[in-house]
């Protein structure tokens, strides 16, 4: 842009500083007083868990094939063992 046209322009700015919070606090107010994050993420393993229970021979060598591939999450931290 050649300074001419340049100087007809109005520099604009836009803080988001006060929308995020904003967002934020509604993002809390709709999980609502009950909500507790150590019960979801212990939720979540267990569901994990169960879902790759009593997988037979073939069917686990698949599994780990694809944790090894990078395909499925693995059994590290935060993850319930699936033996």
């Amino acid at each position: 842009m050649d300074q001419e046209t340049a100087a007809g322009l109005t520099p604009f700015t836009l803080d988001l500083t006060l929308e995020e919070a904003r967002r934020r606090a509604s993002v809390m107010a709709a999980l609502g007083t009950d909500w507790d994050p150590v019960a979801v993420l212990r939720g979540e393993d267990e569901a994990y868990a169960l879902l790759y229970s009593g997988l037979d021979p073939e069917q686990r060598r698949t599994h780990d094939m694809l944790v090894a591939a990078g395909v499925l999450p693995g059994e590290g931290r935060g993850r319930a063992a699936s033996h």
